[in-house]
């Protein structure tokens, strides 16, 4: 026994207060990290319920844009029909007001050719003596 290295009390009593000290913030971390991940877990499920909220708010904002869009479209192309159709009615009309002035012309241009004969049936007979 006389060989052994003489140690106080004392040095006994800090090294093993050290090792209780250690064990002790170890404990204390391991406990700080578990309530760290109780709060992520918390937060994440939060999050997630807010995003799935946010989606669902956004999903219902976009279908009411889109369902105004259509309706918008739906008038543009109704009025669209409608001037389709007064542009059709227009040229109708225009058709038949051509019809119309090709056939009166042609009125014109048969009595030009009437009168023209009948000139010159008149200088005929003034020339001819009678």
């Amino acid at each position: 026994m006389d060989k052994m290295p003489k140690v106080s009390i004392a040095v006994v009593g800090v090294v093993i207060a050290q090792i209780g000290g250690f064990i002790w913030w170890t404990a204390q971390q391991a406990s700080t990290i578990s309530n760290l991940e109780e709060t992520v877990n918390i937060l994440t499920v939060e999050n997630n319920a807010t995003d799935r909220t946010n989606l669902i708010r956004d999903v219902q904002q976009n279908k009411s844009k889109i369902e105004e869009l259509i309706n918008i479209a739906s008038e543009i192309y109704e009025d669209m029909e409608d001037a389709d159709n007064e542009i059709w009615e227009d040229i109708e009309m225009i058709n038949e007001d051509m019809g119309g002035m090709a056939s009166h012309m042609m009125e014109i241009i048969k009595l030009q050719s009437r009168i023209a004969i009948l000139e010159n049936t008149v200088e005929f007979s003034r020339n001819d003596g009678m």
